[in-house]
């Protein structure tokens, strides 16, 4: 295993809610958007391959063959015939976002602080959820 395929196995831990609703091969699709975004995959960067993703969670392979089909449409990724899936481009923004940028630090103080006090994973989505819908309320629909 290169120093690549280390550094993106490492980087892209796909977790996998079977009771979220969502499909799970959007749930892959949106893990990678995420992690274009944070600017944790960069554009070269290796995926895992649908085995080794299969493995660590439990899901078909040809699952996350179908998200990574999703994210080469989307001009995400592209497939290299006996090489793998690599990232084309990154959805990261220039500036600020980056680890040290004080609104990330300051959301991982938050976070942290929640867990020490208690909070279950469960308890902090509902209550960063109800924030954010209350901070950035839905356009009304037409």
């Amino acid at each position: 295993m290169s120093v690549i395929e280390r550094k993106v196995m490492s980087v892209v831990v796909f977790r996998i809610d079977r009771r979220s609703g969502v499909a799970t091969y959007l749930q892959i699709v949106r893990q990678v958007e995420q992690a274009l975004r944070m600017g944790a995959l960069e554009e070269g960067d290796k995926l895992p391959t649908a085995a080794q993703v299969a493995a660590a969670t439990k899901v078909n392979p040809n699952t996350t063959l179908k998200a990574y089909r999703e994210l080469e449409r989307a001009g995400l990724a592209e497939v290299r015939q006996g090489a793998g899936t690599f990232i084309t481009r990154t959805l990261a923004e220039p500036g600020p976002g980056g680890p040290d940028w004080p609104l990330r630090t300051t959301l991982n103080e938050w976070l942290h602080q929640a867990r020490d006090e208690g909070l279950g994973r469960e308890d902090v989505q509902a209550l960063f959820r109800a924030s954010f819908e209350a901070a950035y309320p839905a356009a009304p629909e037409s």
